[in-house]
């Protein structure tokens, strides 16, 4: 027997498990949900991007979720960088606390919110205090409320992938790029972050797999002024009980999920050959 025969037969068991656990039961909820039939499915799925109350919805996803996307890895590639060539003893205790976060409750973290954001929560009184404005503003149930509650929902995944990346790029190289002449910047951009790319990629898909599926945050913060997909998933599935436009809708987050991992991957490819 090959290796390669050998390597097929180990990954049996596991896609076997895979297809049956996972793909079978989701093509079922996604084409067979209770009382309905395919036909009825994508007609829904068809009037939703005919429908412009439907089509506000998803592109408040995409948009939510790409900015949640960016601000985490904008605030989380120099954390965990920092992280992964610290030299500090107190280095591991730092990596603990920042995904220290992910051992909470993510209703608990977004309740959080509810406090920071409310009429008479802590930034409403430093915005007074400050002189910017004088009578509350309101932040809650709005974009910058969701973004806000989604970016530290997810900010640790995204430092996770990422100082998993970093760590595994030889700091010496970056001892080489100075000695070379690159200064500090010039080697954080043409050295650790290509290097780094496959990490960043999975932080990206994570987060934005999340804020597009994510049903808690989005429902708190946003309310029934600001709907996403999921909240539209629950409200179809457990109160309308409209089963073609629930299963229509998981459909749409289904591919949206998708088609930004597979471009995310696309480009992560690319970045490293280049």
């Amino acid at each position: 027997m090959t290796r390669r025969s050998t390597f097929v037969l180990l990954l049996v068991p596991g896609l076997l498990f895979l297809l049956i656990g996972f793909i079978l039961p989701a093509l079922g909820v996604l084409f067979a949900a209770p009382g309905t039939d395919t036909d009825e499915i994508f007609t829904r799925l068809a009037q939703m991007f005919t429908d412009p109350y439907d089509l506000r919805i998803i592109g408040r996803t995409v948009g939510i979720g790409l900015i949640v996307t960016l601000v985490c890895l904008f605030l989380g590639f120099p954390i965990a960088y920092l992280l992964a060539r610290s030299q500090s003893r107190w280095a591991g205790v730092l990596l603990a606390l920042a995904i220290f976060p992910l051992l909470l409750s993510n209703v608990v973290r977004t309740f959080g919110w509810l406090v920071v954001l409310g009429s008479n929560g802590a930034l409403s009184q430093l915005l007074i205090a400050l002189g910017i404005t004088d009578s509350p503003p309101q932040l809650l149930y709005t974009p910058f409320a969701m973004v806000m509650g989604l970016t530290q929902l997810f900010l640790p995944l995204a430092i996770v992938a990422c100082y998993s990346a970093i760590s595994q790029v030889d700091a010496g190289l970056d001892d080489a790029a100075r000695g070379l002449g690159a200064g500090r910047t010039r080697t954080f951009w043409d050295v650790v972050v290509p290097l780094s790319l496959p990490g960043v990629v999975v932080a990206a898909t994570l987060v934005f797999a999340g804020s597009v599926t994510a049903y808690t945050t989005p429902y708190l913060l946003g309310g029934s002024r600001q709907r996403m997909l999921a909240t539209e998933l629950y409200s179809y599935s457990s109160v309308t009980i409209d089963w073609a436009a629930a299963s229509a809708t998981a459909i749409v987050m289904t591919v949206l999920v998708v088609l930004v991992s597979g471009l995310a991957a696309r480009l992560g490819r690319k970045g490293a050959t280049t």
